[in-house]
């Protein structure tokens, strides 16, 4: 079949485009910018520009697609209310689908008894699959609560509080019953429905085989993570108040805390098993759905999150946490080629140095030592060339890809993880951009502290480092000077 999926650059949505593929089906993916597709490296995928908020440009994107997937909110996105949005964005999206014959319609919205008084959010998500149906077009809503998987936006909040905080103060809405589902068991509903008639026109709730309430998924967390956590009930914190809290101390905005802090005072399960009987789907049990997500995030292998991707690379500054990880990302534009580029910061370290305040980096690496670190001492193996397994500096190089990138692993003593990442790509009207991100994972409280604690400093050295390479590269060609 020759299938669309919207949200091809969203957390669920980039996932389901690979088991897609591997199936053997044609993929059109929409998206407002193809570049944020293109560089995924998922072949055989045909990227159609279209928004679902710009009905004229639909139309043409759903020319010869007999299914099409509903992955859309816009709730991350975007001035105004977000219920407004949704509802412009699947009016148009469910008139073009008409328009265009597509076959049928699988979408994938929220959990919630309807005869209930739904949060804004669940509201939504519910209005959404009425307002598909209403086009005529064939539509299978799943329903579902929690996604958990690594990089998922509730999965997100849930570690980001555990790993910072050893005690909080509770809300009430806490103690609500939810079932949450594993992201690999959301997949398999999602590409089994193709194949199921019996799916055509129903509305499925999915969930996992355990109903928690929010305190034991978080305590969960927790126990799988071996850490000891105190969560206090505070039952005077309004949702307001929580949300606030949340977006000081998460990644998450406020609007988008609020939204989903009302949601959580919904007990969202699974009333209707009927999803359960129509397909053979080995439901994953919670604690395992998080131990291969923590597993998945060590590994290095988390393959979508929750904000998406990168939205166009222009020179300037990011800061940003995503899965719990820390992203300090610098982007600098040059006249040097993207290939003199990487030549010249595949060549720092070692002798040449760190082309900027090598004064800190000398004395980072003697406090390296000090506290039984390897410090700088170990160089490089070639002033000029990288592999994979080097050892440069107090760094360990885990990737290269020739002309493009370089990522180094930290093996300095540090309160988590770190990673030091340069790119290099061409821009259309000549030279090219420079991006350098530091990746920090903090190992709980004292990681955090110790993150924002130099993040003055680390402003001020990778800063100049950054532009310290777009110059060298500037001056020195393809061949980097020595120091």
């Amino acid at each position: 079949m020759k299938i669309l999926v919207t949200g091809a650059t969203g957390y669920v949505g980039g996932r389901l485009v690979p088991r897609l593929l591997t199936i053997g089906h044609q993929i059109v993916c929409l998206a407002r910018d193809p570049s944020h597709i293109s560089g995924r490296g998922w072949e055989r995928v045909d990227v159609r520009r279209g928004d679902a908020l710009d009905a004229g440009s639909l139309l043409p994107a759903m020319e010869g697609v007999d299914v099409a997937y509903y992955l859309i909110h816009s709730m991350t996105q975007g001035e105004g209310k977000f219920e407004d949005r949704d509802r412009m964005a699947a009016e148009h999206f469910g008139m073009a689908a008409s328009a265009a014959g597509v076959h049928r319609i699988i979408y994938l919205g929220g959990l919630g008894k309807a005869d209930e008084a739904l949060s804004p959010h669940l509201a939504s998500r519910h209005e959404v699959g009425r307002i598909l149906r209403s086009s005529g077009v064939p539509v299978t809503e799943f329903r579902a609560a929690v996604i958990v998987g690594s990089g998922s936006i509730s999965f997100e909040i849930i570690r980001y509080l555990i790993e910072g905080l050893p005690m909080m103060f509770t809300p009430r809405w806490m103690e609500t019953r939810c079932q949450p589902i594993a992201i690999a068991n959301v997949l398999d509903y999602l590409t089994l429905a193709l194949q199921e008639p019996g799916s055509v026109g129903r509305t499925l709730e999915i969930g996992g085989p355990d109903v928690l309430s929010y305190r034991e998924m978080m305590l969960g967390y927790a126990s799988a993570r071996k850490l000891r956590r105190l969560l206090v009930p505070l039952p005077v914190l309004t949702p307001r108040l929580s949300s606030l809290f949340l977006h000081m101390i998460t990644p998450i905005p406020a609007p988008i805390s609020r939204a989903l802090i009302e949601g959580m005072r919904n007990e969202v399960v699974v009333h209707d098993h009927s999803a359960e009987e129509l397909f053979a789907v080995a439901l994953i049990p919670y604690h395992e759905a998080v131990r291969r997500a923590l597993q998945r995030i060590q590994s290095g292998g988390v393959e979508t999150y929750w904000t998406g991707a990168r939205t166009g690379l222009q020179p300037g500054v990011t800061l940003k946490v995503t899965e719990g990880m820390i992203l300090d990302e610098r982007r600098v534009e040059s006249a040097a080629s993207a290939a003199e580029l990487f030549a010249t910061f595949s060549g720092i370290g070692g002798e040449r140095g760190w082309f900027y305040g090598e004064w800190g980096w000398k004395l980072r690496g003697a406090m390296d030592r000090l506290v039984g670190g390897v410090g700088l001492r170990r160089g490089r193996r070639n002033p000029d060339e990288l592999r994979p397994g080097d050892a440069l500096d107090f760094w360990r190089v885990e990737a290269v890809d020739p002309g493009r990138l370089v990522r180094l692993r930290a093996e300095m003593k540090v309160p988590g993880r770190a990673w030091l990442q340069f790119e290099a790509s061409n821009m259309p009207g000549g030279g090219a951009l420079l991006v350098q991100t530091a990746f920090f994972e903090p190992y709980g409280f004292l990681g955090l502290v110790y993150w924002y604690l130099l993040h003055p400093i680390h402003e001020l050295f990778f800063s100049g480092m950054s532009r310290a390479i777009a110059r060298r590269a500037e001056r020195a060609g393809t061949k980097p000077q020595r120091s």
